[in-house]
């Protein structure tokens, strides 16, 4: 209890006041202890991973996209080197292991699955202030713990049995009313140049998107057949147990207030 209290406030912290140069640096390491843990999961399904040459793609993703200045316009550039370095070395440390094909694709997934998003994240917060990132952290927590507390009180049936069994549609459904009211109302105060119809879609598309994310990381964990991504952050598993549900709503945000 006393860390996710902790982690919370520092988080707010991070977002609220730090200065650029110190928000990026917590960036890139949430990627790089992301990727580990990662790694760590590929491992345990039986693929040959290498560690290194995945973190440094992964990193240089997240700067690619998010470093002050650049703005992604040497995000191609990057994925580019990755593909063919991590092919190379892959290529170089394979002794005759089955799945080649899966084990190269796990190498290059965090620059995906983590660069991307958490470069996205840092971009955001330079297009619209710490306002707009933390807009999009708040929706995601509503929508997590109303998704909790209604699937307690009302839940019933299954969401994803397979996936995670105590998650309800019950449950989803009051994520997406607590969330999407959240991200609706607030907005106009932090996002006043967008119209309350732009707002509410996008507060359902986070949300969505958000129980998609959660979902996809537990199901990584089940197949891997462990129940946090690590014991990095004691009662609260790992760094992908505390971003997942970030990590697919941050792309689409992103795009949303750069381009739209």
């Amino acid at each position: 209890m006393v860390s996710g209290a902790v982690l919370i406030a520092l988080a707010v912290a991070i977002v609220w006041a730090a200065p650029d140069w110190l928000f990026f640096s917590a960036a890139l390491l949430i990627v790089i202890l992301g990727a580990r843990e990662l790694v760590t999961l590929a491992r345990a399904s039986a693929l040959v991973v290498v560690d290194v040459p995945a973190f440094v793609a992964a990193a240089l993703t997240m700067a690619a996209l998010g470093a002050p200045g650049i703005n992604g316009r040497m995000i191609e550039v990057v994925l580019m080197a990755a593909l063919v370095g991590v092919g190379l070395v892959t290529l170089g440390a394979w002794r005759g292991e089955p799945h080649a094909l899966a084990s190269v694709s796990a190498s290059l997934f965090p620059a995906l699955y983590l660069g991307l998003p958490v470069g996205a994240l840092v971009a955001v917060r330079q297009l619209g202030g710490p306002q707009s990132l933390f807009l999009l952290m708040l929706t995601i927590i509503v929508s997590d713990s109303m998704q909790y507390y209604t699937g307690r009180l009302f839940g019933r049936r299954p969401l994803a049995p397979i996936v995670s069994p105590k998650k309800t549609i019950e449950g989803a459904v009051g994520g997406f009313v607590f969330g999407t009211a959240a991200f609706a109302i607030i907005g106009g105060w932090w996002l006043p140049q967008m119209p309350v119809g732009l707002r509410i879609g996008l507060g359902l598309s986070i949300v969505a998107l958000g129980i998609a994310g959660d979902l996809f990381e537990s199901m990584l964990k089940r197949s891997a057949n462990v129940k946090d991504s690590s014991s990095l952050i004691p009662g609260h598993g790992g760094i992908l147990d505390r971003i997942d549900a970030l990590l697919f709503a941050a792309p689409v945000y992103y795009i949303v207030l750069r381009y739209v």
